[in-house]
């Protein structure tokens, strides 16, 4: 593509992630390509001979060609018109130099340029240098506002290259005003952040820094917040949490779950700022695992988060010391069967709420954390495992059928012997539908 380009008197060069990733010595499988010397009209002749050309963004000059995850671009500058993301006026011009072109890119580790031809990188801004340093600098200062979502992403940077922002670039965030960004699109950054992110702290930590963490309130209440030292000596709430998350992040897999993990290890204890209350001395927060559900729901549904999300996520604050508990307490096998059924409502597992627990619980500075042991997680788990519950929830052994052939006709009372069926399965174990129906029609 790049030949046929230069071929039509043009130049194409890959920019932005590409560029900064294989400097980092990732590759990465989407591509950016810009195209120099040709306007809109010639690049899509070019673009033809490769395949159905695609119009993603034909006023902001952006193409592709079906089939390839390649985006095609021409370079364009870009001047705010007013308030929001959305005041643009994007002016394509095939004529700029890539010095020029590149200005309008957030940070200077995404404004660098390679030709796919002779290898060569263009780096006017000194991408190179800075992301060798480890350090997050505004390609130009000038247009960095531009767009409010850029602190956000400064933040999933920080977070997923454990880079730093420079004192330049913190004030730049500092000035931004989040409201103005639609809930997608933070959401996305925030996703980026937690999932992506080796180091998720530095990001929320240059949130708290520039100020903008008070776009998250539930996430702001927790700066300051005392904690029994005996338990935390680490320190307050916020301290704790950006432990907490770097702890998950270590415990991510890759697979579906990690979302809820993540979320539900930033979201784990925003309970405690509306509960926390110091008695004979000693701070407490009861309740505030109970309490936090409904904040970690609003803090995720103002990002119009899936419901689905918003389910798992509630029943891990709730129950994130479930764990622990459990054993401490000498919980019987009832007890874990109807945690498991509460859990699987939500679409949780017994295996997600153990690794949220372990995160919370190396999330600090105790003994046991330092050592890095957690014998009442693992001792949860295994007792889990032994009844068969680690990834299910138990399934009902009476079901409406069974009802119907010992002659009870659909009614309202259906529910109820159902329910009491569940209950005495869950207490005793038993799997046989007969036995607790005899047991329960009995009492009947």
């Amino acid at each position: 593509m790049a030949r046929a380009v230069t071929d039509a008197g043009g130049r194409a060069l890959l920019v932005g992630g590409y560029v900064r990733d294989r400097l980092r010595g990732v590759e990465a499988t989407d591509l950016d390509l810009e195209v120099y010397g040709l306007d809109l009209a010639a690049l899509e002749r070019v673009l033809a001979r490769f395949g159905e050309v695609i119009a993603i963004g034909r006023a902001f000059g952006v193409l592709q060609v079906k089939g390839l995850p390649i985006d095609i671009a021409l370079p364009r500058l870009d001047s705010k018109t007013g308030a929001g993301h959305k005041g643009f006026e994007v002016r394509c011009d095939p004529g700029l130099d890539f010095a020029t072109a590149s200005r309008r890119r957030d940070l200077s580790m995404n404004s660098m340029g390679l030709d796919p031809l002779t290898d060569e990188l263009l780096d006017p801004h000194g991408g190179a240098r800075d992301l060798a340093r480890g350090i997050l600098r505004a390609t130009d200062p000038a247009h960095f506002a531009e767009d409010p979502l850029r602190g956000l992403r400064v933040a999933q940077f920080a977070a997923r290259f454990e880079m730093h922002a420079d004192e330049d670039l913190l004030r730049l965030c500092a000035a931004l005003d989040l409201a103005e960004l639609s809930a997608e699109r933070v959401l996305e950054e925030w996703r980026k952040l937690l999932l992506k992110g080796a180091k998720p702290s530095l990001g929320t930590e240059i949130l708290r820094a520039t100020g903008l963490l008070r776009f998250f309130p539930e996430l702001t209440a927790l700066v300051g917040v005392p904690q029994d030292p005996d338990w935390h000596p680490e320190g307050d709430c916020w301290v704790h949490n950006q432990m907490v998350i770097d702890e998950a992040a270590r415990l991510r897999d890759g697979g579906p779950d990690d979302e809820a993990l993540m979320f539900g290890a930033l979201l784990h204890d925003v309970g405690k700022p509306v509960t926390t209350a110091t008695e004979n001395g000693r701070v407490r927060s009861p309740n505030h695992d109970v309490r936090g559900v409904e904040l970690a729901a609003r803090f995720l549904e103002r990002m119009r988060a899936p419901n689905e999300l918003v389910a798992r996520v509630g029943a891990l604050v709730e129950h994130h010391l479930a764990p622990a508990l459990f054993i401490k307490n000498g919980a019987a096998a009832k007890g874990y069967r109807r945690l498991a059924r509460k859990l699987g409502a939500a679409g949780v597992t017994a295996e997600l709420l153990a690794r949220v627990a372990r995160s919370d619980h190396f999330g600090r500075t105790t003994e046991e954390a330092l050592a890095r042991v957690f014998p009442a997680g693992d001792a949860f788990l295994a007792r889990a495992r032994e009844l068969t519950l680690e990834r299910a929830a138990p399934r009902d052994v009476v079901l409406g059928r069974h009802l119907i052939e010992r002659g009870l006709s659909p009614g309202p009372e259906f529910g109820a012997i159902l329910e009491r069926c569940r209950e005495l399965q869950d207490e005793t174990g038993w799997t046989d539908p007969a036995q607790i129906l005899a047991q329960v029609l009995g009492r009947s």
